[in-house]
Parts: structure tokens; C-alpha cells; sequence
């Protein structure tokens, strides 16, 4: 039984078709389609239903899929193990955010890439929240907040952020002392989400209001800038902004506290080996101090 039919019927069979499985695995539409009836064939039995509207598992295909998934899993550790020291190989699918993956992440999957002639990596910049398991992804870069979930997080550096806005929305509106005051401004936000504010050695949570609201942190200091209204933003992601002027910090008594940058992967008991070389890689790049709390903004 091929290893590689066995993978590509796994990732037929979480992403629920042939295509999307196949922009997965980086090959064409008809080799996924003569994996999965060799594999079929072998088995003889029909694993998956296939419709105009993509494939579904039959009984024995759900049964088959998680051995299937278990046993490519095995392989891939057993290949690690037997690779020579240091050497990477095989497929790395990440999922980094659009705000700050090219800027501050790109550099660091080049050099892995760089350093692992035989291994692929597949980035996905986007911030959108991306299902690791559902998608495919060996991995996600996050930055700010972690949500509850199943999936494992490693922190791999601090994030530091302040409030920020436009000199002509301060003159107009006032700028914000406290967390009551900072609650009646217009708020430039990612959703529906609260803020963290700094007193003193205190966390405190607030819920701010406003009518602009965007999924990417470029566009939300954009917003700051044209006046707006009070975004919480990472220091990388103002820095010309602060420099020209065009935004100046507010509420510099009760700063956001410290985010970070974190690796997340599905449950497993391991990671695989390609997962702890780009963790290991950011850690070197990003963590420069000690370990913060996961509290961030937006």
C-alpha cells in the first residue's frame, strides 16, 4: 500500500473534495483522482462519494481515514528519525497573518527553506482565522491573544503595543486618561472584542464602542490616521506612523499589557521535527526577554 495514496486520501477526505485537496498537496486534480482509486482498488472497497459537489466519507471511509491518518503520521516520525542530523524533508503548510507575516515571519520561513534544500514550505498570509485541522496546516504564527481550543501553543516572543491616535482626533474629541474615559470614544477595532488596559500591576478589561471596524491591523491604523478615532496596535505596526506624526499614543498611563507571538499546532502528542525547527528559528529571532502573560490587543 503506497504511503503517499494514503495521505492524499486523508487530505481528500478533511477537505471534502478532490480539488481543494489537491491545492493542498501542491499536484494536479487527476493524480489525487489515481490515488484514491488505486487505493480503492486495493482495498476493494469504496471509500468516498463522489458528487458535482465534492466527496463525502462512505461508512468504511470514515472508519479508514483516521487508521490511514495514524499511520502517515508514524511515517513521518519514522523518516525524521532516520534522516540524517539537521536534515528537513517532506511538505511545512503554515498559516501566518497578513499584518505582520511578510513584514516580520517571511524572513524566517526563507531561511528555513534556505537551510532545508528538500523541504517545502506552503505559506498562507491571511488574517482570517484559519482552521489548522480542517485546512490541512501543520502549524499557525499567531500573535495577540490565544483563544480556548485543542490546539497547542508554544510562546515564541513578546509583542509590546500602545493606543494610538490623530493628532486631529485629539483636538477634536480630547484624548483619554482612563479606562471610563477611553469607553466613550469612537474605538477602531478587529470585532467585537474587549481591551486590555494596564493599572499599575492590574489587568483591566474594558469594551469599547466604535463604527469602524476591520480584520487587518494596516487598515486599522489607516483609519487611526485619518482620525478616526483610538486603535491598540503593535509598535511595529505604527512605528512611521509615530515617527511622521501622524499618530501620537494616548492613555500612556494605562498601556495595553504585553502580547505575544505564539506556534500552534494541532493536538499530537509530538510535534513533528519541521514544526520545532521553525518554532526553535522564531524563538531565536523574536524572544528577546522573559516570559509574558497571554494578554494582547487587537
Amino acid at each position: 500500500m503506497d504511503i503517499e495514496d494514503l495521505r492524499t486520501f486523508v487530505e481528500v477526505a478533511d477537505a471534502g473534495g478532490v480539488t481543494s485537496a489537491a491545492l493542498r498537496l501542491g499536484i494536479s486534480k487527476s493524480m489525487v483522482s489515481r490515488r484514491l482509486v488505486r487505493l480503492e482498488a486495493e482495498l476493494g472497497v469504496q471509500l468516498l462519494a463522489r458528487s458535482t459537489r465534492g466527496a463525502s466519507l462512505t461508512e468504511a471511509g470514515a472508519t479508514f481515514r483516521d487508521y490511514a491518518a495514524r499511520v502517515s503520521a508514524e511515517i513521518d516520525v519514522a523518516r525524521e528519525t532516520i534522516l540524517p542530523t539537521g536534515e528537513l524533508r517532506g511538505r511545512l503548510r503554515v498559516a501566518a497573518p497578513l499584518s505582520f507575516g511578510p513584514t516580520h515571519f517571511a524572513q524566517v520561513l526563507a531561511q528555513m527553506a534556505r537551510r532545508h534544500p528538500h523541504l517545502q514550505i506552503q505559506t498562507c498570509y491571511s488574517d482570517r482565522f484559519v482552521d489548522l485541522i480542517a485546512e490541512g496546516y501543520d502549524c499557525a504564527i499567531r500573535v495577540g491573544t490565544l483563544q480556548d481550543s485543542n490546539l497547542i501553543a508554544r510562546r515564541v516572543g513578546p509583542l509590546y503595543g500602545n493606543f494610538v491616535a490623530s493628532p486631529d482626533y485629539i483636538k477634536a474629541h480630547g484624548s483619554p486618561e482612563t479606562p471610563d474615559e477611553l469607553v466613550a470614544h469612537q474605538a477602531l477595532m478587529q470585532g467585537t472584542e474587549t481591551w486590555q488596559v494596564m493599572d499599575g500591576d492590574k489587568v483591566i478589561t474594558v469594551r469599547p464602542q466604535g463604527r469602524f471596524k476591520a480584520d487587518n491591523g494596516a487598515a486599522l491604523a489607516a483609519a487611526a490616521a485619518a482620525g478616526l478615532g483610538i486603535a491598540a496596535l503593535p509598535d511595529d505596526l505604527i512605528k512611521d506612523y509615530l515617527d511622521s506624526g501622524e499618530l501620537v499614543p494616548v492613555m500612556k498611563r494605562h498601556p495595553p499589557p504585553p502580547a505575544g507571538i505564539y506556534v500552534v499546532r494541532p493536538p499530537g502528542q509530538h510535534p513533528t521535527r519541521k514544526v520545532r525547527v521553525l518554532t526553535e528559528m522564531l524563538i531565536e529571532c523574536f524572544d528577546h526577554g522573559p516570559a509574558l502573560p497571554k494578554t494582547a490587543y487587537p
